[in-house]
């Protein structure tokens, strides 16, 4: 009766550990790729990004005091990350697509305002095309970037 006690009792160790484990590891791989872009675009202190939020494959970090801000968009199809010093911009708007006459997002982008040229600097945020999850993701998306367009906006 103890060996099979014993048995199942490591085999739920190891069914926990596991997922765990890979949990732990890919969390690290993500912060290494983090502080190496904030690294890439202030690379003598990239510290001074104060302010960091993930969610959804997506990282956006500010630095309020130096007025710089960071979208990292690490989708599998397509990583990528997108550096604006806000000192060059005039303002910030969330410009959402919509598919048709129904109220479906299919797309978010963050759009900036040049400060000397009024040129409009458009970031893409979320497209529905690259969305796993679909409907689910683009509504916590769409409240993820009203937050951030807040502290941008703050920011500026």
């Amino acid at each position: 009766m103890e060996t099979s006690v014993t048995i199942i009792g490591i085999v739920i160790a190891v069914i926990v550990a596991i997922p765990i484990y890979f949990s732990a590891r890919s969390s690290k791989a993500n912060k290494t790729k983090i502080l190496d872009i904030k690294k890439k675009f202030n690379p003598n202190n990239p510290q001074e990004f104060d302010l960091t939020e993930s969610q959804s494959n997506k990282t956006l970090t500010i630095d309020q005091k130096n007025r710089k801000f960071i979208l990292m968009n690490f989708n599998p199809n397509q990583q990528e990350s997108t550096y604006v010093d806000l000192k060059s911009v005039s303002s910030c708007k969330l410009v959402l697509t919509t598919e048709g006459n129904s109220d479906t997002i299919v797309k978010i982008d963050y759009e900036f305002q040049d400060r000397e040229t009024s040129k409009k600097i458009t970031i893409p945020f979320y497209d529905f095309d690259d969305d796993r999850i679909k409907q689910i993701s683009a509504y916590q998306d769409h409240m993820f970037a009203k937050k951030w367009l807040k502290i941008i906006q703050d920011s500026i």
